[in-house]
């Protein structure tokens, strides 16, 4: 039973070719069982990923075991998310996850979550995989959370300018309501 926090071995992106948008591969020096041996080059990252996608290729299943790793992956369009686990993971942890970073980049990108958006919106996108998986560590599983942290603050639009016509309105009307007090008495 893996007692650690670390229980994110990997997140990936891959088009509905086979080809990696996005990868994330996590297992750092201060590991528990030390710094990973597994996928240490990008060619035995890539044929990790090319046998993962031509399993994973076709809609259907959720949560696969894949060269002794578990595999959680969800369909978007053009594109399939992963997270990557040890074989002993908690997969219901890691789909939660998925669901809850899934959600986030829909919200975020208004529900066009295919890879040409994701490539032009690279930016929120990883800092979304950033708020949802820390070095391996799952901190946040809510969407709404993830995407309220990771979303652009929107343009103030009641923005006040103040120039010298403003201030001479402002002058002109405390004036006449000065004038209008003084009348009534």
């Amino acid at each position: 039973m893996n007692l650690s926090l670390y229980s994110v071995n990997a997140f990936l992106i891959l088009d509905s070719e086979g080809h990696r948008v996005l990868a994330k591969y996590y297992r750092p020096k201060g590991h528990p069982q030390g710094e990973s041996k597994d996928l240490p080059t990008l060619k035995d990252q890539r044929a990790f990923e090319k046998g993962l996608w031509q399993k994973t290729k076709k809609p259907g299943a959720d949560i696969i075991l894949y060269d002794g790793r578990l595999a959680v992956f969800r369909h978007s369009l053009d594109l399939i998310f992963y997270i990557i686990g040890g074989a002993t993971e908690n997969e219901i942890m890691l789909y939660s996850t998925l669901t809850a970073f899934s959600d986030a980049v829909h919200l975020l990108l208004r529900n066009q979550v295919e890879k040409r958006a994701v490539l032009e919106n690279l930016d929120m996108v990883l800092l979304c995989l950033d708020e949802t998986i820390d070095d391996g560590i799952i901190v946040e599983t809510d969407s709404t959370t993830i995407a309220s942290r990771v979303s652009r603050p929107k343009a103030d639009t009641t923005e006040i300018v103040i120039n010298e016509q403003t201030i001479m309105n402002a002058y002109q009307t405390v004036r006449e309501k000065v004038q209008q007090r003084i009348q009534q008495l």
